[in-house]
């Protein structure tokens, strides 16, 4: 993970609407407040309708937007969910040396804060949204940023994550989480073709509603490979009772090597929530408490199936 630590000048209010009125000054005095600062960006409203995105606590985080604005325009007309869908890029200038961007603002709340609770209008939501993003991407669409490869190739990464994990107390069967993600690894890897994907639903980038699945945000990871990276999501994001109806509602049926696959990936991303989860637990940078249910509740049904 990259370091959290800003050397950027403050991204103040006075300081958008400095660069709203050097680039968009027709947007310079709608009404704007801060909304979330991610691993990559800060997000501030700007009126009812957008939102503004600046880099702030990655050097990665300029060619993740400059990619979003890139490709997320071309996808959002296909998908079936709110995203934010690029407006207007800002460019580097002598106020703020790096690229900006606004885009369409996603009502909603985190599902890390606010969970889904409905199994098949949530499963429903997500299969239908992943069915759409997940048809073959132009040759040129981008490559998984350290993600998205042989689920084999990331053994030492499991190995640590697992120890580390266990180390903690932070699981209660470590050799059940290992069965899962030995399975998975031993499983055939991807022969089709490139698909597109999110890239990055973890708990934060995906939106509610009322209980179920109504928007997904953040497409800086958006990239092209193996639909069980995002099939993933499924164990991660979903309430009990609703994986199975998810795997029905998607298209096409996803094969059983690909079903073990997504099992692989959602186990690294539920260690990696467990650990970001602790981290704020103890008052850590850049850590997030509420991605602890989501992550044990993930590694409960992927441990339970697994033993059965």
């Amino acid at each position: 993970m990259e370091s959290t630590e800003s050397t950027e000048p403050d991204i103040t209010e006075d300081l958008i609407r400095e660069l709203l009125r050097e680039q968009r000054p027709d947007l310079a005095d709608l009404p704007l407040k801060l909304g979330a600062r991610g691993w990559d960006n800060q997000v501030w409203r700007l009126g009812d309708d957008l939102a503004v995105r600046l880099p702030w606590a990655s050097q990665s985080a300029d060619a993740l937007l400059r990619k979003e604005h890139a490709w997320v325009p071309r996808l959002a007309p296909l998908l079936p969910l709110r995203i934010p869908v690029p407006q207007y890029l800002g460019e580097p200038g002598a106020r703020f040396a790096r690229p900006w961007l606004v885009t369409t603002w996603v009502p909603g709340e985190p599902a890390d804060r606010a969970p889904a609770v409905h199994p098949a209008d949530s499963a429903l939501a997500l299969a239908v949204f992943l069915t759409a993003l997940h048809r073959p991407a132009p040759e040129e669409a981008p490559e998984g940023r350290d993600r998205g490869g042989p689920l084999a190739d990331t053994a030492e990464h499991f190995t640590r994550a697992l120890a580390s994990a266990t180390e903690l107390g932070l699981l209660h069967d470590p050799a059940a989480v290992r069965a899962v993600w030995e399975d998975a690894a031993a499983a055939p890897e991807w022969t089709g073709p490139r698909l597109w994907l999110h890239g990055d639903l973890h708990p934060a980038n995906v939106l509610t509603t009322l209980g179920t699945l109504s928007g997904v945000i953040d497409f800086g990871d958006l990239f092209a490979g193996d639909p069980a990276f995002d099939l993933a999501a499924a164990w991660i994001l979903l309430p009990d009772g609703a994986v199975d109806r998810f795997h029905e509602a998607y298209a096409p049926s996803p094969d059983p090597a690909t079903l073990r696959r997504a099992r692989g990936w959602a186990v690294l991303r539920a260690l990696a929530c467990l650990h970001i989860a602790d981290a704020g637990l103890r008052g850590l940078p850049g850590g997030k408490p509420s991605w602890g249910p989501p992550a044990q509740a993930s590694l409960r049904r992927l441990t339970a199936r697994q033993r059965a």
